[in-house]
């Protein structure tokens, strides 16, 4: 076989100038769609677990449940703080008073009842833990700081049990249905595109694998992290590895159609002519 009869390999520096243009805006696009995905991840998910801001209880919450005991009900019902040496302990009546109102359903409107007097629970707080869960306490007291009960924004942090259901079943089938698809299939786009690169090919494969086994993870943690709960940090860790891959993936397609051509290398499969 000549070497005109010869396939030639694609690649993407040598595309006219207007195709170039024209992809450079897709793969815009297309890293826009990963930013918008990423920041409704984000909005969909936060505030999931009842707290501020987005971290693994929330994705937790989303696809295994989340249940958790109140801090504060279980500071109490361990005896806090009898655990520390030379602490004066809460007296029993008002540790029960404490307890009692940590397991009812009126944590709020009871927290500072006149009703109650001496007896209410920003009252008991106010005499048995402010010495040291205080902004004001004094600096042998730094640990403690870090849990301030001085008003009941505070007090709020730690005194509600969580249970949180995650989706139901049906739910995240058709989010994956939708989901692993599409992101399959644009994977599967952006790594075609990435073999038409100068890029060496060990760097490109690597690159790849990362990409299709993290949305692997993702996917198989969504699914799988309702009976298992370490199953969601597939979700976590799959989830930012194909990010980062996908978005690496993206700029060095960029890069690579723009760059200089260079001097291109002797195909190892074309001889010469005679």
């Amino acid at each position: 076989m000549t070497d005109e009869a010869r396939p030639t390999r694609f690649d993407l520096r040598s595309m006219p100038g207007l195709a170039k243009i024209g992809m450079t805006a897709l793969l815009i696009v297309m890293a826009a769609g990963f930013a918008a995905s990423a920041s409704h991840l984000h909005e969909h998910h936060e505030g999931r677990d009842e707290r501020a801001g987005f971290t693994i209880d929330d994705i937790r919450g989303a696809y295994h449940g989340l249940r958790s005991e109140a801090p504060l009900r279980r500071a109490m019902e361990a005896g806090h703080p009898a655990d520390i040496d030379d602490a004066t302990p809460v007296p029993d009546e008002e540790r029960q008073v404490l307890l009692d109102w940590l397991r009812g359903d009126r944590i709020s409107e009871d927290y500072d009842d006149l009703d109650l007097g001496d007896m209410a629970p920003a009252e008991i707080i106010a005499t048995n833990c402010l010495e040291c869960h205080s902004r004001q306490a004094g600096p042998e007291y730094e640990a403690a700081q870090a849990i301030p009960l001085d008003y009941f924004d505070d007090v709020k942090k730690v005194a509600f049990s969580r249970e949180i259901n995650p989706n139901p079943p049906e739910i995240v089938i058709t989010s994956l249905h939708t989901h692993a698809l599409s992101l399959a299939t644009l994977s599967i786009v952006v790594s075609v595109l990435l073999l038409a690169t100068r890029w060496p090919a060990v760097f490109v494969g690597l690159v790849i694998a990362l990409t299709g086994v993290a949305l692997l993870a993702d996917v198989a943690g969504q699914y799988f992290a309702r009976s298992t709960e370490s199953l969601v940090w597939l979700i976590a860790v799959g989830g930012a590895v194909y990010v980062g891959a996908s978005s690496l993936s993206l700029l060095m397609v960029l890069a690579d159609m723009w760059l200089p051509a260079g001097r291109r290398p002797r195909r190892p499969d074309v001889r010469p002519h005679d």
